[in-house]
């Protein structure tokens, strides 16, 4: 099929392409959401400006749409962006939606009205799982916002790795810290995995915390060549 991946750079948006991707689907382009509103329901804030990295990473095109980012009226936004893309023959949308109805819901609702199929790959897969699943396949993931109680300024920047989701379980157990951050608790970017050609470093960062929450502001990077040293 010919689809496109609603994508923010993080995990669940890069798992979902690996998966359209382990299918054998023809990648048209990934669809970014930028909203002005920090506060947006539907889309991923933090560092969203990283995913013109991970497009030239993939060698991908990306589609950014800029939305006000209000309540309901940001899938207008989107629905806009979606019929386009019909239109130069795309079939399926995929998401990385892994527990929230109001998001997926949503997004089922627009591809219904535009005769699109909405495919969620991680849909309710086990949080555990799915973090040590991301792990062992290579994807390099560091959090790039927290706005959870347990979640410090500490977690910013840091890499997911087995330790660190040793730690989110007794997170979950103590606070009921989502271990793959479905409730907001945390955003993450993705600086490496299989499907990336060349990886992402940050030369520059600064963590920005605000009472209880706070993000890990990237200010410069660059793509790096990945060499296969075995051979």
């Amino acid at each position: 099929m010919k689809s496109v991946i609603l994508y923010s750079g993080g995990k669940d948006s890069t798992m979902a392409l690996y998966h359209a991707l382990e299918n054998g689907d023809d990648i048209y382009a990934l669809i970014t959401m930028v909203s002005r509103n920090k506060e947006s329901y539907m889309f991923h804030v933090p560092d969203i400006h990283m995913v013109d990295y991970c497009s030239a990473a993939m060698e991908i095109p990306s589609i950014d749409i800029s939305t006000d980012g209000i309540k309901e009226k940001e899938l207008d936004d989107l629905e806009g962006v979606l019929r386009r893309v019909k239109q130069k023959g795309v079939e399926a949308v995929y998401t990385g939606a892994l527990e929230s109805v109001y998001q997926k819901s949503r997004i089922e609702a627009i591809c219904e009205k535009l005769d699109l199929k909405a495919i969620s790959p991680l849909w309710h897969i086990n949080p555990i799982d799915y973090m040590n699943q991301l792990v062992d396949l290579g994807f390099e993931i560091i959090i790039t916002g927290v706005a959870a109680y347990g979640l410090d300024e500490k977690w910013l920047g840091q890499r997911i790795t087995k330790e660190t989701i040793n730690k989110l379980e007794k997170l979950n157990e103590k606070y009921h810290v989502h271990p793959a951050f479905e409730g907001g608790e945390a955003e993450t970017l993705v600086l490496d995995a299989p499907i990336y050609d060349r990886r992402i470093v940050i030369d520059d960062a600064e963590i920005l915390w605000n009472v209880d929450n706070g993000i890990y502001n990237i200010k410069k990077a660059h793509l790096e060549e990945k060499y296969d040293y075995s051979i």
